[in-house]
């Protein structure tokens, strides 16, 4: 069998999501996301999820800090954890200075984690979920260093990046049946007994 894992851009596919309108689907089970995009012959050996906490309003925390919980309870799911940080703006008008929260380290994450599980054959195959250009390098890396290792892009709803499709082996769109087949369970229960339940907001 082919050895897969997948990487994904938690906040590229969250955006992707809520600009489709499919809040719905955001109570969303990673690790039959990722089976779902497998052919016959793959198996799927963990996801990686890459994501920062919010820094929005406590109600957006709590569904996020929710949604993290019951991705732990996952066993093909390993969650790596970015940060936002304040990055000081200037209006181009008045020259007024504000900030705007940035993701950090998600990229680098994502790329250090495919290009070193590359190298200690961790995989035969990498999905990248994405649509970020920032990703390239890393696939570059992957097919200098291990040229028979395959790297897959699997686009987020309605997002495309010609860059990243370009340096990779193939590229395909997830449909919204997988998203609509691969949600959690309404009710998730912590190792230790607590019951998570789905936001009504994502309903």
């Amino acid at each position: 069998m082919v050895k897969v894992i997948t990487y994904i851009d938690g906040y590229n596919l969250y955006h992707a999501l809520m600009d489709q309108g499919w809040r719905r689907y955001l109570w969303l089970d990673l690790q039959k996301l990722s089976q779902g995009l497998l052919k016959f012959n793959q198996e799927l050996v963990k996801t990686k999820y890459f994501t920062s906490r919010t820094t929005g309003s406590a109600a957006k925390r709590e569904r996020q800090t929710k949604y993290i919980e019951a991705l732990g309870t996952l066993s093909y799911v390993e969650l790596y954890m970015g940060r936002f940080q304040d990055e000081p703006q200037k209006c181009p008008n008045c020259q007024f200075p504000y900030t705007i929260p940035k993701e950090k380290k998600t990229d680098v994450g994502i790329a250090t984690e495919m290009v070193c599980d590359a190298f200690n054959d961790e995989y035969d195959t990498a999905i990248l979920i994405s649509a970020d250009a920032d990703l390239v390098p890393a696939i570059i890396a992957v097919k200098k260093y291990h040229p028979i290792k395959r790297v897959v892009i699997a686009l987020p709803p309605n997002k495309t990046c010609a860059e990243l499709i370009s340096v990779a082996h193939s590229c395909f769109p997830i449909g919204r049946s997988l998203f609509a087949q691969s949600q959690l369970s309404p009710r998730v229960k912590r190792d230790d007994g607590f019951i998570l339940e789905r936001p009504v907001e994502w309903v």
